[in-house]
């Protein structure tokens, strides 16, 4: 699975930032037409060479794409890593590279995820043989302890939805690889923009793409970028072939387009996310305010340490009246949209615990806030008020 590399560089010119690359979605100019985006290629299918080959180095849909390519390649320079691959969600990437573990070996993962993933791993772990512990990944001697000479697989996520508890990155890489285990993270909250965990010391990052990568809410896809092609890294790409579970050359298409404007929409994102969190802390009808970029959250050093130009697009507020009045403010907002999801251009305001069910680790009084790209007054009126007229 080559990629397309970036451009050449006047060596006589200072290198392009990755914002740059970004925007030009690495600067490539199609060969045929001259055009400055890349085409959308929907075959699925390729002619063969007399000698039955296939020299243009693509011979069917399922295992790759063109357009997929472009894609990976812009991904893979932000995530600063040497090979990405699309899936047709995050759940696909991310159990993708559970799937390349074998039967014996053991995982750790953190307590507070995405809850999809946690309850397929408790629900596949047991069924394919493989030992699961859970640990407070912010707790690096309960890390510690959750290690075992089985362990293969260090799962962390972070910020950690939704209570945005901070892992540090580095540290976890280092308690991992002492183990003999591999270390993977869910970036997708914090975005290459604002951290690059493959220079930590992480070996595979996974997004959902459906998320801010894609930021307009028209595409389920999800991504892994690895620090170095190798065995693993082959055998998950056997698993997305053989499974079929390549992001469609259309979604590629609309990705790419989505991820010229992502250092911008990240940047004026977490921007109003980091205004929202300071004017709500000292709000009457809010008990407390999760988000790593507040001084006295406890994340906070760390996600400073390891984080950059911001501290991300989501937060959550526990609503100081409790669960009912949590979701009566929730029915109130009319700006903020009611809905699953995060990281798009329009705000979303969700009661976690509702969705989440038994056993979530999410308070009942917790409201999980994405914010987007509107005006940061307008948001917080809107929120203000419905916080304002719930029943205490």
């Amino acid at each position: 699975m080559a990629q397309p590399e970036p451009p050449d560089q006047d060596e006589h010119r200072p290198a392009l930032t990755r914002r740059s690359l970004a925007a030009q979605a690495m600067g490539r100019i199609d060969p045929a037409t001259r055009a400055v985006v890349a085409p959308l290629h929907l075959s699925t299918t390729f002619l063969r060479d007399p000698d039955n080959g296939y020299t243009s180095g693509y011979s069917y849909a399922r295992p790759d794409n063109a357009t997929v390519r472009e894609c990976e390649a812009v991904i893979a320079m932000l995530e600063e890593g040497p090979s990405a691959m699309l899936f047709g969600s995050g759940m696909a990437a991310a159990t993708a590279v559970f799937g390349a573990l074998e039967p014996g070996d053991h995982i750790v993962a953190p307590r507070v995820m995405y809850w999809g993933l946690r309850r397929w791993l408790m629900a596949e772990a047991p069924r394919r043989g493989w030992g699961l512990a859970f640990a407070a990944m912010d707790d690096l001697d309960g890390l510690r302890a959750a290690m075992t000479p089985r362990t293969r697989l260090v799962w962390i996520e972070t910020p950690g939805n939704p209570l945005w508890t901070i892992t540090d990155i580095a540290a976890a890489a280092d308690i991992a690889h002492a183990g003999g285990a591999r270390l993977a993270i869910d970036s997708t909250a914090a975005s290459p923009i604002h951290t690059r965990p493959l220079g930590l010391g992480a070996d595979i990052v996974m997004h959902s793409a459906t998320k801010i990568l894609n930021g307009h809410s028209d595409v389920v896809a999800g991504v892994l970028v690895t620090a170095r092609r190798d065995e693993t890294w082959e055998r998950i790409g056997m698993i997305r072939s053989g499974g079929g579970a390549i992001l469609g050359p259309f979604e590629a298409y609309l990705l790419m387009r989505s991820l010229r404007t992502l250092p911008l929409r990240v940047a004026a994102q977490s921007a109003a996310a980091a205004e929202l969190a300071r004017r709500f802390c000292a709000h009457p009808c809010i008990g407390s305010v999760l988000y790593p970029g507040l001084p006295d959250d406890p994340g906070h050093a760390v996600a400073a340490r390891q984080m950059e130009g911001g501290f991300g697009f989501m937060l959550s507020i526990r609503v100081a009246a409790g669960e009912a009045a949590a979701i009566d403010t929730a029915a109130r907002v009319r700006l903020w949209k009611r809905a699953t999801s995060l990281g798009g251009v329009e705000s979303l305001i969700e009661h976690r615990a509702s969705v989440e069910g038994p056993g979530t680790p999410c308070p009942a009084d917790l409201l999980r806030l994405s914010v987007g790209i509107e005006d940061v007054d307008d948001l917080f009126a809107d929120l203000d008020a419905a916080l304002r007229n719930a029943p205490s």
